[in-house]
């Protein structure tokens, strides 16, 4: 059974509950999302796995999932992004942000939700289990397809794209 640690607003943990519980009743919990850009500048995407409990088939960033209890956030998202996508390259903390999405089947996610950013040009192996498909898109692509199809991605990545699109135009990294 996956726990998930909850928090406060402003991060400070309260307790840790069982994934789906935390979800069923909306409760706020930490979270991370992981932002991988190639030397193009291009956003690594992953289409959702058909089989998530929800969010199946729409399209994300590289990979998001929740810390473990006593598990630091950054290992965390270094883990994830390992297991889900297949690659490890540094990342590093970007900013955070609190957001609450309720879906179809009754779920709703409640995060603080830590960002990290990367940048990797190498050999994806994706999980099939978790990744449907990937691609690299610009900025300008995703920006496009979010205005005209906003229902093909997930609700945390519609709050979290304009925020890193931000964070990447104020910093001298790219």
């Amino acid at each position: 059974m996956e726990s998930v640690v909850l928090v406060d607003e402003k991060d400070v943990e309260l307790g840790v509950m069982e994934k789906i519980e935390a979800h069923q009743k909306g409760i706020l919990h930490r979270a991370f999302s992981v932002f991988i850009f190639n030397k193009k500048g291009e956003m690594l995407l992953q289409q959702r796995s058909l089989k998530k409990y929800h969010s199946g088939g729409l399209w994300t960033n590289a990979c998001c999932s929740h810390p473990k209890p006593n598990e630091q956030t950054l290992n965390a998202a270094f883990r994830r992004l390992k297991e889900e996508m297949g690659f490890k390259t540094n990342i590093e903390k970007a900013f955070d942000f609190t957001y609450k999405a309720s879906f179809l089947n009754g779920l709703t996610e409640h995060e603080f939700d830590h960002v990290f950013i990367g940048y990797y040009d190498g050999i994806i192996k994706p999980d099939k289990e978790e990744v449907e498909n990937y691609a690299f898109k610009s900025i300008e692509t995703i920006e496009q397809s979010m205005k005209e199809n906003p229902n093909f991605y997930t609700e945390w990545f519609l709050i979290a794209f304009p925020k890193v699109k931000e964070w990447i135009n104020n910093s001298p990294k790219l």
